[in-house]
């Protein structure tokens, strides 16, 4: 900044400067030129009256104009101890024999005359001086002296401007450099400044509270999975090391007859389809809202057709019913789904076998309305604020199967789509998960109509 300043302010002193000085020139030029003809209208009054050759030429007193008489046959008088002046040019002696009336020329205007010619009689009187450029001069040193002067004021100011103006970037910087080297996203940059300033603090601030949020969400997920990893590792541990040890000592197929024998694989296959769950969740959970997955205009009632087949397919002594109808939303259809998923075989692990697990969508207002019902014994009124957390589990759901992060990723997603997701007492008694997205509008409208004729009820 004080660079720029300095430069602006020296190339607006040197324009000015070029700019006056060319004018001053031009005036100084008009007025000499003016002065001239003058003097030259008074000496050529006085030839006429006196004659050219006895028109007296008093001797020159050492400074001012300087005169000349050009007589017909070219030859010149001028006054005693007058300096010389140039020889007569050619275009003077075609003024002094008629074939013009007057003229202005000029020598070199470095250290010569400006020279006016005016026709008198058979002749014609010249009126001299010299080409003085030292009010030129003057004033281009004056001005350089200006110019200087303002150059070093305006770097001054400018440095002040920028010290002063980028004070609060350097303070910004400083505090950047704290943050990255110490990884301490605990101290928020003072807020100062205005402007755009006070925008990029502000920003600057609000991207270190999202890094704070965001590793204080993972060391807590580092901490649950910790702790929701201990209790089957170490089932499956003590498993291991019994088989292991009974083995060794070649007590096997004493120690454990067949059907406990296979009651314990079929325990430790279970431990293991636990821990892969939970990896699989745990690794769902961890990637957050990052996904490659494009959001596209879908029908929710074909990814809730799609999560209920897969449902069927995992939990084949569980019926599952549909009452679905067409409601046109926009969203990722991997997402929701897993979502739709999870809501299913959340209640598949609550509802009797004997009783299914409705699912119905439908069109409400501007919202697609999702509800899962199952006939189980239903959420605790002291459980439902902490249903959709990340690794609760109620009382009851302590001995059932799960990684208690079903039900979290189905809020993670509901969220990332604009919804909400509720818990209700079903009619049945049981459960009912409810899921709210907003609507989009269909394709076309004949797209609309014969969808929902085709997914009225499946």
């Amino acid at each position: 900044m004080t660079v720029i300043a300095a430069t602006a302010i020296a190339v607006s002193v040197f324009v000015s400067f070029q700019v006056a000085s060319e004018l001053m020139d031009r005036k100084l030029r008009a007025t000499a030129a003016d002065q001239l003809h003058a003097d030259s209208r008074v000496l050529a009054a006085n030839t006429e009256r006196a004659g050219l050759a006895q028109v007296p030429l008093p001797p020159y007193p050492g400074s001012g104009r300087l005169m000349r008489v050009i007589l017909p046959d070219g030859s010149t008088r001028t006054p005693v101890g007058q300096p010389a002046l140039p020889p007569v040019s050619e275009d003077a002696r075609r003024v002094a024999q008629g074939a013009a009336t007057d003229l202005l020329e000029s020598t070199d205007w470095n250290d010569g005359y400006r020279v006016y010619t005016l026709r008198v009689g058979d002749g014609a009187v010249q009126v001299a001086d010299l080409a003085d450029d030292s009010p030129i001069n003057e004033f281009g040193f004056g001005m350089l002296l200006i110019g200087l002067f303002c150059v070093a004021g305006g770097a001054l100011v400018g440095r002040a401007v920028a010290r002063t103006g980028l004070a609060p970037i350097d303070r910004l910087t400083a505090a950047a450099v704290h943050v990255a080297q110490t990884r301490d996203l605990d101290a928020d940059i003072p807020d100062e400044g205005g402007g755009e300033i006070r925008r990029l603090t502000q920003s600057i601030n609000d991207m270190l509270a999202a890094l704070r949020d965001s590793r204080q969400a993972q060391r807590l997920l580092a901490e649950d999975a910790a702790h929701e990893l201990k209790t089957p590792l170490t089932s499956l541990r003590l498993n291991v090391e019994l088989l292991i040890r009974l083995d060794r000592r070649g007590t096997l197929d004493s120690a454990l007859p067949a059907e406990s024998r296979t009651r314990l694989l079929h325990d430790l296959g279970a431990q293991l389809a636990e821990l892969s769950t939970l990896a699989a969740e745990l690794t769902e959970v961890a990637r957050g809202d990052v996904s490659d997955e494009s959001t596209e205009l879908i029908d929710l009632a074909d990814v809730v057709v799609a999560a209920a087949t897969r449902a069927r397919s995992r939990m084949p002594d569980i019926e599952v019913t549909l009452d679905v109808t067409s409601v046109w939303v926009s969203g990722r259809p991997a997402a929701l789904q897993r979502a739709v998923l999870n809501l299913i075989d959340n209640a598949g692990k609550w509802s009797p076998a004997d009783q299914p697990i409705q699912v119905r969508l439908r069109a409400e207002g501007e919202s697609a309305v999702l509800e899962v019902d199952d006939a189980g014994p239903g959420i605790d009124a002291a459980d439902v604020p902490r249903v959709f957390d990340r690794f609760y589990r109620a009382g009851s759901a302590r001995a059932m199967p799960g990684s208690g992060l079903g039900l979290s990723i189905v809020q993670r997603v509901v969220d990332a789509h604009g919804g909400r997701a509720g818990v209700a007492r079903s009619a049945r008694g049981g459960a009912l998960l409810q899921v709210d997205l907003p609507a989009a509008s269909p394709p076309n409208a004949s797209e609309w109509l014969t969808a929902g004729e085709d997914t009225a009820v499946r």
